[in-house]
């Protein structure tokens, strides 16, 4: 392309976190996920290998549904002081990109919290993402707004329960990703596939007695040993992460539920009060999955 096109843009914000969070939710794909992409945008399939020439893919998803996939890699990382990477978008029928990007992030210490310098340079575009192009700018301000608040906010912990259940790990992470099985003691499912980028919803109910879509995609998945898969409801914000973990202990199965992300959801509703979560999780895993395992 022309040269006169090349597009610029530069971001600077101060960010009321440690420079190490902030570095990791460049890094993490945990935290990628929960931040990426403009207003209202999430993105259920994020994953990132934070090394020189290590692959980023994020499935970036819009309101209305509409996937954006944003496929690059990581150039150079100083850690926690520097990234580059690469972004790539508006690939055609033969994988042909329309918009190629280089990113380069600066994170300096100043005064207890974190400058953050965000360069782009667009290094290739064609005709097709003019729009794309005009509105660069403002959907990766909306992206920082975005990251602040997450940086600002995810000092809390991950919400985490362990149970020792009396039943052999084959048998417990059928009971979990079996649909069939699923059925008979956890959330109704028109169907469920313990595959990475399976999306599946369900209705449950919330503490004020109304009815709640749950929206849900598989994002990892190790047979036998580990599942995970966002959670959000429809018409909510916030993103969070669901893990399943197993570990085999004699005939015994020790179960490890991680829920991450509870803080990105609103703080004013009660529904969503992490203790709401811990005791919803509780009732489950004691009482419903309990008493199917070990039946």
């Amino acid at each position: 392309m022309a040269t006169d096109s090349i597009k610029e843009l530069v971001i600077t914000r101060i960010i009321d976190a440690p420079r190490a969070l902030v570095y990791k939710a460049w890094t993490d794909p945990l935290h990628l996920q929960q931040w990426w992409g403009p207003k209202n945008f999430t993105n259920p399939i994020c994953k990132a290998d934070p090394k020189p020439g290590g692959a980023i893919y994020i499935d970036m998803t819009g309101p209305d549904g509409t996937v954006y996939p944003c496929p690059g890699n990581f150039i150079e990382l100083t850690e926690p002081e520097k990234i580059v990477f690469t972004i790539r978008s508006h690939e055609d029928k033969n994988g042909n990109a329309g918009l190629e990007a280089i990113y380069t992030v600066t994170l300096e210490e100043h005064e207890g919290k974190t400058k953050l310098t965000l360069t782009g340079k667009v290094t290739k575009a064609t005709p097709e993402v003019a729009e794309s192009l005009r509105g660069m700018q403002q959907g990766w301000t909306e992206s920082i707004d975005r990251l602040e608040h997450h940086a600002t906010t995810s000092s809390m912990p991950p919400l985490t329960l362990e149970r020792t259940y009396n039943a052999p790990i084959a048998l417990v992470w059928k009971a979990l990703t079996d649909n069939n099985e699923m059925k008979k003691w956890y959330f109704q499912l028109a169907d469920f596939k313990p595959e990475v980028g399976f999306q599946f919803q369900f209705t449950g109910t919330s503490k004020d007695g109304k009815p709640k879509l749950h929206l849900c995609q598989v994002t990892e998945v190790v047979p036998g040993q580990k599942l995970t898969h966002s959670w959000a409801y429809h018409g909510v914000t916030g993103l969070s992460f669901v893990t399943w973990e197993l570990f085999a202990e004699g005939e015994k199965t020790r179960l490890k539920l991680t829920h991450a992300g509870l803080e990105t959801f609103p703080k004013e509703n009660q529904n969503f009060a992490r203790e709401n979560f811990e005791g919803g999780w509780a009732t489950i895993l004691d009482t419903w999955l309990k008493e199917f395992v070990e039946k």
